[in-house]
């Protein structure tokens, strides 16, 4: 209430009054400090938010406190001789003492009627009144918003359809609950202070592991620095040899060089050679000055220094381990991924989804591992190649098998711990592929398809069983029935669908050709219960019929469940209560997923959950021919075929 009072004040929330030429952006909406949720103030401004009476008096509580050092004065007392005040009228809004309150509120008038309170300043009525209705009290409450209303809010407002009780009874079922929520936490305030005690082992060894890491880090760093100083110190010194090498060999160059220069060296001598007059002693000299002098003539004709300058032997590429430190990273062990359960699908090929937190830093690549958990003899676990995606597919997994998986990233040298494990149960047979045939008996006004052909529509809906001029009780009205494209003459197959929650009744299961071209192309009585075994209503006794002229083996889902029927001849229920014949119909949530699991060779069909693979129904199926996929719409609803089922076919179209 104070942080409303606050926001009031500084003009971050608008009035109704609020001057549409200010530049100031409007604030309406605020976390509530109570639920964290946000608040829309809307036009009315703070006027549509309840005054919270509660808070407001326990700060009152404490403001008292607060100033009970300082004594509150009666509002009626004459100075100089003021008395302290003993009460306080909600209704007069004045605090009085004794004599004060008496005189004003004597017996048998109406004042002695109003309401007093001990000594206060706060004066402000404590009415709840409705933020809608503002003239009208609460005195219900509503349990779908969970909020009191008044009676105009039910009888005509917002809470028209909703279901409310009278304050009184939310008053003590709600005290009750809180009740006994703080009798709960006191009850385990030795388990607090027992949580409490772990939690400061925890921080001492956080404390500790964190000291022990930094050394250890320091000891890491130290051997790097060590080792680059010893690697620095010897090319330095390889260095500086081959610099004193080369200045040796290019300095002798340079003092013969300086030798062939006049007054110097090889030149200066052979002048003074040239001036000896004496024959003899000339040629016995001269013959060895010319060779010196013939092979300095030929040098300068091919001058070439001694010792190259250049010291690119000694340049060092650290740009490869430059980027390796950079790359060097202390944000601690990645966070470990999670695997996504919506996303994920076991068939004969298992693709398993996962994500990471939204603030997790990137990763360099993951590994998922996984090993079957229901065999004798568990295996160890195997892991797949390195997986630089967010998903990753396992084949060859065994039919009938649960197997749990979990994943871990790597970043740098560091892996994150792994995913919590999810277990999956792969199909009791092989994955049957199809799409939705529109060719037999597909009602193209009643039913639409996908362009794919994985997904079918009924767009009947309501309105069309409503058009009806007159609804009769025994009315029989069709199914609109579409089947897969593609039989199954032999072996055991599984496939799985989705049906949307809104739909109003739909019919899943098998079909047997040999008697599908019968059933949709001779003429039928329609008012004629056998015109379709299906009555319309959701029991799903209908499914129970054995009809030998019937094609269609069918259990009902519809409005989020699935009806299974009773046993029947020739049936067997194996799920529930166990199996047996004459069991009475049930119904069970309607699963995410359905799965259909057809033996040929036994002639069962059985129906599964398929994100757990339990099994809801199975019972016999007469398998004389080529059986297919068999689904029928009423009303609004949809059927989605698996991705996974139909992945391999769409390929190729």
């Amino acid at each position: 209430m104070e942080r409303l009072d606050r926001i009031v004040r500084s003009g971050s929330i608008s009035s109704p009054g609020w001057r549409r030429a200010s530049v100031t952006p409007r604030i309406t909406t605020f976390p509530c400090p109570g639920c964290q949720h946000d608040i829309d103030l809307g036009e009315r401004g703070i006027s549509m938010l309840f005054r919270n009476f509660t808070l407001e008096s326990i700060v009152e509580r404490y403001r008292q406190a607060a100033r009970a050092a300082v004594a509150i004065m009666c509002n009626v007392c004459k100075p100089p001789v003021l008395q302290e005040a003993t009460k306080s009228c909600m209704d007069c809004k004045a605090s009085y003492c004794n004599e004060c309150f008496k005189l004003h509120h004597p017996w048998g008038t109406p004042r002695a009627q109003h309401e007093y309170v001990g000594p206060t300043t706060n004066f402000r009525p404590k009415v709840l009144m409705c933020p809608e209705h503002e003239m009208e009290k609460v005195n219900m409450y509503c349990e779908v918003c969970r909020r009191p209303v008044c009676h105009l809010c039910k009888l005509g407002g917002s809470h028209a359809n909703h279901k409310v009780t009278t304050m009184s009874s939310a008053y003590k079922i709600l005290k009750e609950k809180l009740s006994k929520s703080i009798h709960y936490l006191i009850s385990k305030e030795d388990q607090v202070r027992a949580q409490i005690t772990e939690l400061e082992v925890l921080i001492h060894q956080t404390e500790e592991n964190g000291q022990l890491v930094e050394r250890r880090a320091n000891e890491h760093f130290e051997r790097l620095f060590e080792a680059l100083q010893e690697r620095k110190t010897e090319m330095l010194r390889s260095i500086e040899q081959s610099r004193n090498r080369r200045l040796d060999k290019l300095r002798g160059q340079v003092e013969e060089y300086q030798g062939m220069l006049e007054n110097s060296g090889l030149v200066g001598y052979a002048q003074e050679v040239l001036k000896e007059t004496d024959q003899s002693c000339f040629v016995q000299t001269a013959k060895q000055l010319h060779i010196r002098i013939h092979k300095a003539t030929e040098s300068l004709k091919t001058f070439q220094p001694l010792a190259n300058p250049c010291f690119d032997e000694f340049l060092v590429d650290t740009s490869k381990e430059e980027a390796m430190l950079k790359e060097l990273t202390f944000g601690g062990v990645p966070d470990p991924p999670m695997i996504d359960l919506t996303r994920s699908r076991v068939y004969n090929e298992t693709q398993i989804h996962w994500r990471l937190s939204e603030d997790a830093l990137p990763t360099d690549h993951h590994v998922l591992e996984y090993r079957r958990v229901d065999a004798e003899e568990e295996g160890g676990w195997q892991a797949t190649d390195h997986v630089y995606g967010s998903s990753a597919v396992v084949s060859n997994l065994e039919r009938d098998g649960v197997y749990s998986f979990r994943v871990k990233s790597f970043r740098n040298a560091l892996c994150s711990p792994y995913s919590p494990e999810v277990t999956f149960h792969t199909p009791p047979a092989a994955v049957f592929g199809f799409l939705f045939n529109d060719k037999c008996g597909f009602s193209s006004e009643r039913l639409v398809l996908s362009k794919r052909r994985d997904s079918v529509e009924s767009v009947a809906g309501m309105s069309f069983l409503l058009s009806a001029e007159r609804v009769q009780t025994g009315s029989y009205i069709c199914l609109d029935y579409i089947i897969g494209d593609t039989g199954i003459a032999q072996g055991r197959h599984f496939w799985a669908f989705r049906v949307e929650p809104h739909s109003y009744l739909v019919k899943v299961g098998v079909a047997s050709d040999s008697k599908l071209l019968e059933w949709f192309h001779n003429p039928r009585d329609t008012s004629s219960p056998r015109y379709d075994h299906d009555s319309g209503h959701d029991s799903g006794s209908e499914d129970t019929c054995y009809d030998l002229s019937q094609p269609f083996t069918l259990i009902t889902v519809g409005m989020g469940k699935v009806f299974i029927p009773k046993t029947s001849l020739g049936a067997t229920a194996t799920s529930g209560g166990g199996g047996g014949e004459h069991q009475t119909s049930r119904v069970v949530p309607m699963p995410g997923r359905i799965g259909v699991c057809l033996d040929y060779e036994a002639g069962r069909v059985s129906f599964y959950d398929a994100d757990s693979m339990r099994m809801l129904y199975e019972r016999q199926v007469d398998c004389s021919g080529t059986m297919y996929p068999a689904f029928g719409l009423m009303g609004s609803g949809a059927v989605h075929l698996e991705e996974m089922i139909t992945t391999k076919r769409l390929t190729y179209m």
